[in-house]
């Protein structure tokens, strides 16, 4: 049945390829739209017109009500399910992420035999636009950064994690998964679990670490919280009011109330930061291969892009090429 399977492909991915809570929490919700389309238009060729409960990644039970075959599941109703989004304004991303969830659903529960056929295979992912990240000028991160209210303790912890990002490089959730024991203040690295739970060690800049520092050491961070000595090396950095592991939903939220207040204009957001760190990294003549390794991609591809978005290199990459750049 469809959402047993999804509950065990949400397991492979949480147990075998150790995917994050917002890798989980982001399939989950592919996989519910997905389930919520077969009900609603697909409900007369099913045993009952009861709609399931939803299909949570945080609940391992399997609900009562899961009467929808994959064997029922053809390209034909990947495709009445595409158009269905497409009708419905949905964007491209949008589209093209359910296509890409739907496929890596199908192909766990191929290999596992419970379908003898992928039904998304003769599907063809919507062509997107390619666009470029975008990045901020030295001023721009420097006026951003500016924004939080330091002489609150929420304000300070919100500056010193900012600085952190730019410093170096950090993924969101990378951020919000440091603990205390992954600072080192001597050495001046961190210790990062990125995607996949892959673990690197990366430098980071002796302003950012004195953040960090003075933001530990904040008399109001154990000021409501005096227990949090107890296991402090253990604890998270960047906590949230209560006490407790601040989420990445959390630090959006944050980001774009300074960003509002900047007045800084378009889609930025704090992997902007991400964006904008490596671009700068890449200006003052850092190797591609160590913007590579700092930021944990996977492929030297996905860095490379970094050398298009940058005016200063195109410039000067123009300025190297054009014949009558020196003539007088």
């Amino acid at each position: 049945m469809f959402i047993s399977a999804c509950y065990q492909f949400i397991e492979h991915l949480r147990v075998i390829r150790c995917a994050s809570e917002h890798t989980l929490r982001n399939y989950t919700i592919d996989l519910n739209n997905f389930k919520d389309f077969l009900e609603s238009t697909e409900l007369n060729r099913f045993s009952t017109k009861t709609p399931s409960e939803k299909i949570s990644y945080l609940t391992p039970t399997v609900p009562p009500h899961d009467s929808i075959p994959l064997s029922s599941i053809h390209h034909k109703t990947i495709r009445r399910y595409l158009a269905l989004l497409i009708e419905q304004k949905q964007h491209r991303k949008t589209v093209a992420r359910r296509l890409s969830t739907l496929r890596s659903f199908f192909r766990f529960v191929r290999s596992q035999g419970l379908v003898d056929t992928d039904p998304t295979e003769e599907i063809e992912s919507p062509k997107l636009e390619k666009t470029l990240p975008a990045a901020l000028t030295y001023q721009q991160v420097t006026h951003l950064l500016e924004q939080p209210d330091i002489s609150t303790y929420l304000g300070y912890r919100d500056r010193a994690m900012m600085e952190v990002l730019y410093s170096s490089g950090l993924r969101v959730s990378e951020l919000v998964g440091l603990n205390v024991a992954d600072f080192d203040k001597s050495a001046l690295t961190l210790k990062l679990r990125g995607k996949g739970k892959k673990e690197r060690v990366v430098p980071i800049t002796k302003n950012g670490a004195r953040w960090i520092q003075s933001y530990l050491e904040h008399p109001d961070r154990y000021h409501y919280f005096p227990e949090l000595h107890l296991e402090q090396r253990r604890q998270p950095i960047f906590l949230n009011k209560l006490g407790t592991r601040l989420t990445a939903r959390s630090v959006d939220r944050h980001f774009a109330r300074y960003l509002m207040q900047s007045g800084l204009s378009g889609e930025i957001t704090p992997h902007t930061i991400r964006h904008t760190i490596a671009t700068h990294w890449l200006e003052n003549g850092m190797d591609l291969k160590m913007i590579q390794v700092l930021l944990g991609h996977s492929s030297l591809t996905t860095t490379t892009i970094y050398t298009q978005v940058s005016p200063k290199l195109k410039k000067k990459v123009y300025d190297k090429a054009h014949p009558r750049a020196f003539s007088r």
